[in-house]
């Protein structure tokens, strides 16, 4: 779950990092008044859940609260990579020296969260990974031992902060740790954190994208989600209990485990097809899960044909077979379907299947069922 600036800018000030004094407006007399009440210049920045607003317009400069009027009119009009704009922060102002990135991310290879800084805040750090990659410094963090002292110090030499701002660096990089761990987030980052002409250090631009799995745990948290940018298909497959990624491709899957889908789009493109999503229907292949994601992959018109890849471990292949027809036979789909049932009485589920009527062609292995399924999808072009 992603939260917008302006959210994640108010955890951050809960755990002690300095933000700009600001609020949200959804319409260009609201960033009037705010501009007014902020005095002196401010900065109207768009409130969308995706990369490049700058670059898109998405974000400007006032010096009144007329001229914030105006370019939050301007702003409000948008459509930034799909989604149109529906709020825009009215922050005041910086006067910016140096922009420094800091953020902090599960390291997966090392099993702990990696906390990185840059001297070359203010883009995206993954154009900085790409073009300058010794300009990212990074120390992993002992889960058990927390961040230390040391290792905040060590960034902030790294990336040339002047000593007189060490001491706040380490408090800020604290902070971001708490509310890392705290929030259950798997990425948490301020880019830029700048360097003010007062020599302060103030968090300009945030981002957290929280697990959904742990939302549980912070219902107040959970109530931040936007569903307003959402797509219908990824909202339906959120209360379906589903993990969905709608993708451009032309080959819906449908697997039950994580693991197993990316296994599953990897092959597809490795035979030079492309999955139409990601798409986790969970342990045990249940009707109700399978008919919720069929749905899901039939609302999309690119869709060619669709791929189901199941291992029967608990549950029997055969049952899953009946379970898939069962479902069939209310959506009816009118696409060829590539099945692929693997594990206890998978025979007898691939016979269910092969005899039921529907355009279903089996396969055994993996690399089987992805080629037949390439097949399928330029076969119906």
């Amino acid at each position: 779950m992603k939260l917008h600036e302006y959210q994640s800018k108010r955890i951050f000030a809960q755990y002690g990092i300095p933000i700009p004094e600001g609020e949200v407006a959804t319409t260009p007399q609201e960033a009037r008044a705010i501009a007014k009440r902020l005095g002196g210049p401010v900065a109207v920045k768009s409130q969308v859940l995706v990369g490049g607003r700058g670059k898109a317009g998405g974000i400007k400069l006032a010096r009144s609260p007329e001229e914030a009027e105006e370019v939050a009119a301007q702003i409000l009009s948008l459509q930034i990579k799909g989604l149109p704009v529906r709020k825009v922060l009215v922050d005041r102002a910086a006067d910016i020296r140096q922009e420094i990135y800091l953020g902090i991310v599960v390291d997966r290879l090392a099993s702990r969260p990696v906390m990185m800084a840059s001297s070359e805040g203010g883009v995206e750090i993954e154009e900085v990974a790409r073009t300058n990659p010794e300009a990212i410094k990074k120390v992993h963090i002992d889960p058990f031992v927390g961040l230390r002292a040391y290792q905040t110090l060590w960034l902030a030499k790294s990336i040339g902060l002047p000593p007189a701002l060490h001491r706040d660096f380490g408090r800020i990089a604290q902070g971001l740790y708490r509310a890392f761990g705290e929030c259950d987030a798997s990425l948490a980052e301020i880019n830029p954190l700048v360097v003010t002409g007062e020599g302060a250090l103030l968090a300009l631009d945030g981002k957290m994208v929280l697990d959904d799995n742990g939302l549980f745990r912070h219902p107040d948290l959970a109530a931040l989600r936007d569903i307003d940018e959402e797509t219908d298909s990824e909202r339906a497959a959120r209360e379906a209990g589903l993990s969905f990624v709608q993708l451009d491709g032309e080959i819906g899957c449908m697997v039950n485990g994580a693991g197993l889908a990316m296994a599953t789009m990897d092959i597809i493109q490795h035979f030079g097809g492309m999955p139409a999503n990601f798409l986790d229907i969970g342990g045990g292949a249940r009707a109700d899960r399978v008919a919720a994601a069929l749905r899901l992959i039939l609302a999309d018109p690119r869709v060619k044909t669709i791929l189901f890849n199941i291992f029967g471990g608990i549950t029997r292949c055969d049952e899953v077979a009946r379970g898939i027809i069962a479902v069939l036979d209310e959506v009816r789909p009118n696409l060829p379907i590539v099945a692929r049932l693997v594990g206890t009485n998978e025979a007898e589920g691939r016979q269910i299947l092969e005899t039921s009527g529907y355009r279903i062609v089996t396969a055994i292995t993996l690399a089987e069922a992805a080629q037949k399924a390439v097949a399928a999808a330029r076969g119906a072009t």
